[in-house]
């Protein structure tokens, strides 16, 4: 497990290093005036009659493409493609419109007889006493609001007002022409039927020049960046294309055995209900409560019992449990990319926008905006609203919690992200950039003396909770480093040696793990350089060292002032590791090595230049050791770890260290 762990965690650094470097110069995001929203949203609103079809017929567009591909691909022309794809398309919409309109028909000649089933049931409730209770109680209610609504005030008739004469009955008989009675059947059907027609139109004439509007969206919007323009709109394709296949799959998947679930129960219509359950399903959250609704009533008409009510809300619960946990899921997840919130902020949107038709159309249009959004800089206020993805990286997460002083939420991050990762990957890559962060406020001035002390003291509370993931990471460390030692030694007494080809995979593997050094036997202080962020920074990679087995303590920054750094216990100390988060502090580090070195010439001593990327340039980090005379020089936790647990010799103080400040003091006294 240990092993798989590592092997992730190696596979995964430079991804984070990328990551944590790209976010530095990460534009601010604009948003948009309030001037540009309220035009664009009335723009919509009051130009529905012509948005509304071109807005269904580009999403059926995308979800014919696919066919009309699959057609040519196999030798069919274009034009046939296209009219066979939207033909079948459209009849298959119209013979599902027929079933529900035959299925609604034969559901309302029943409806006299399901009414007389339901007062049988109110009788019942009755007479078991309910309804002396809480049915009498709230009919009374009802009835003394009724009565003091209707209840005028008496008013005395004036002289001038005369008693009026009860209005007489007028019946009006209409005696309309035939022409007109056909007039009056043909004009409320002009209107969806030209909708419709206008709708097939427009997707036949996109489906034929798709390429040709390909083209002309790229040259209008995207011209000076072709890599971008087509990778937004191949993601726009694929996203709200598969969104709309895969849930159609699934919905079907849904409604088959409700609807024979149904039949099996007995509910009248039960393809109706399916049927309706399909289409409903495309609304989010609310579409499948409705759907379930309808059968649910009618099977409290239907039967003089409860247990068909009981049995039927089983079975939606049960086929929506197994659907929305398994099988959507499965073929579908989360590849739409927006957020639960933004799907119920866009369902109530485009409903107000659009009524009805935007309620099923709310998710793949929001679908496209989002992908505009990540992929156009002047849209991407969108992707942050809408989108699923982190608006923060995991280092600007964890600073943003240490300034506001909460570091158990910290904590909660931290051990999710060590779930999967090492401790020291998430020092490393999270805790020390948030640190770095911190350091880059307090250099610009934004960041005063309390909030930096409440940002480090948040960090020291943060290792203190990690303190118990540590232990339980060195311990699997002992249990993986003596499993491999044991299945070492019992394939050496199998094979007697290795052959060269699980040698070579066995150097390959190697290559890949971060092989941090055994600390066992080693003493390292770990001490901060110049400030309370240092020592939270020396926290963590002290903690870091007792996880490989080393002894481990740490200091403040003030221990190592010039008046106190000879009071420091240095005899059972093998190594002191410095580190500073601020880069511009060589001449700092070179002093305390040269104070450090004076006190007990063979001990070890590291800097360590905390960097986002965790990593430095070989022959920096070599002359930096050679200017500041330390044994070592690092930028990150892995180098850091590496140089405090060596086993080298110490390098000695340079001798003209020794005599600079007497000749100094010559040249001054010779000057007086």
């Amino acid at each position: 497990m240990a092993a798989n762990r590592r092997n992730g965690a190696a596979a995964s650094e430079p991804a984070l290093a990328n990551l944590l470097a790209a976010s530095r110069g990460h534009p601010r995001t604009a948003l948009p005036t309030v001037a540009s929203v309220v035009i664009t949203v009335a723009a919509l609103y009051f130009g529905r009659e012509v948005f509304l079809p071109i807005a269904v017929a580009v999403l059926l567009t995308f979800a014919i493409a696919p066919v009309v591909s699959w057609l040519k691909r196999v030798g069919i022309p274009r034009l046939a493609a296209v009219i066979a794809s939207v033909a079948g398309a459209f009849a298959a919409l119209s013979l599902f419109s027929f079933v529900v309109a035959t299925q609604v028909s034969d559901l309302a000649q029943n409806i006299p007889i399901y009414q007389i089933n339901i007062l049988t049931k109110v009788r019942a409730l009755k007479e078991n006493g309910l309804g002396g209770g809480i049915i009498s109680r709230l009919s009374g209610v009802i009835e003394r609001v009724g009565q003091e609504i209707d209840r005028q005030e008496p008013q005395l008739p004036s002289a001038a007002q005369t008693p009026k004469r009860e209005p007489i009955p007028v019946e009006v008989v209409s005696h309309q022409k035939p022409l007109e009675v056909l007039q009056n059947l043909i004009e409320p059907l002009i209107s969806p039927l030209g909708s419709a027609g206008l709708v097939v139109i427009v997707v036949i004439f996109m489906l034929m020049e798709r390429e040709d509007l390909r083209d002309r969206f790229i040259r209008l919007v995207g011209y000076g960046d072709l890599h971008r323009t087509t990778q937004a709109l191949q993601d726009a394709g694929k996203r709200v294309g598969q969104y709309l296949l895969m849930q159609l799959v699934v919905n079907t998947i849904y409604a088959v055995p409700i609807t024979v679930g149904l039949w099996v129960l007995g509910i009248p219509n039960a393809l109706l209900w399916g049927l309706l359950a399909l289409a409903l399903r495309f609304v989010p959250y609310i579409g499948p409560i409705i759907g379930a609704l309808l059968p649910l009533f009618l099977a409290l008409a239907v039967a003089p019992g409860w247990s068909l009510l009981l049995w039927t809300a089983a079975l939606f619960i049960v086929v929506e449990l197994i659907t929305g946990n398994v099988i959507e899921p499965w073929l579908y997840g989360s590849h739409t990319g927006l957020s639960p919130l933004a799907i119920i902020v866009a369902a109530i949107f485009w409903t107000w926008l659009w009524g009805p038709i935007g309620l099923v159309l709310s998710t793949p249009l929001t679908v496209c905006l989002v992908v505009l959004g990540r992929h156009v800089p002047q849209f991407e206020f969108l992707d942050v609203l809408f989108g699923n993805e982190p608006v923060l990286e995991p280092h600007a997460r964890l600073y943003q919690r240490l300034l506001a002083g909460d570091p158990d939420e910290a904590t909660d991050h931290a051990e999710e992200m060590l779930e999967d990762k090492y401790l020291f990957e998430f020092y490393g890559k999270v805790a020390i950039p948030a640190l770095l962060l911190g350091e880059q406020d307090r250099e610009r001035g934004v960041m005063d003396d309390e909030q930096r002390r409440q940002v480090a003291d948040s960090a020291m509370t943060l290792v203190a909770n990690l303190d118990d993931s540590a232990q339980q990471e060195a311990e699997e460390e002992d249990e993986s480093e003596q499993a491999a030692a044991a299945d070492e030694k019992a394939a050496d007494e199998k094979t007697g040696e290795k052959s060269s080809g699980e040698a070579k995979s066995a150097e390959e593997g190697a290559e890949e793990e971060i092989d941090l050094p055994d600390g066992s036997g080693i003493a390292v202080l770990c001490a901060g350089g110049r400030g309370e962020l240092d020592d939270a920074a020396a926290a963590m990679l002290a903690q870091v060292l007792e996880v490989q087995g080393a002894s481990a303590s740490k200091t403040s920054f003030t221990e190592l002032q010039p008046l106190a750094i000879r009071r420091l216990d240095l005899e059972t100390i093998d190594a002191v590791v410095i580190g500073f988060l601020n880069r511009q502090s060589t001449r700092h580090a070179r002093f305390m090595v040269r104070r450090l070195k004076r006190i007990k010439p063979k001990l070890r001593v590291g800097i360590v230049f905390w960097s986002e990327v965790g990593n430095g340039d070989t022959e920096t980090a070599a002359e930096l050791a050679t200017t500041l005379n330390a044994d070592f020089v690092a930028f990150g936790m892995v180098d850091a770890v590496a140089g405090a647990l060596s086993r080298k010799t110490a390098i000695m103080l340079k001798a003209g260290h020794r005599r600079r400040q007497p000749a100094r003091r010559k040249r001054l006294q010779a000057a007086e």
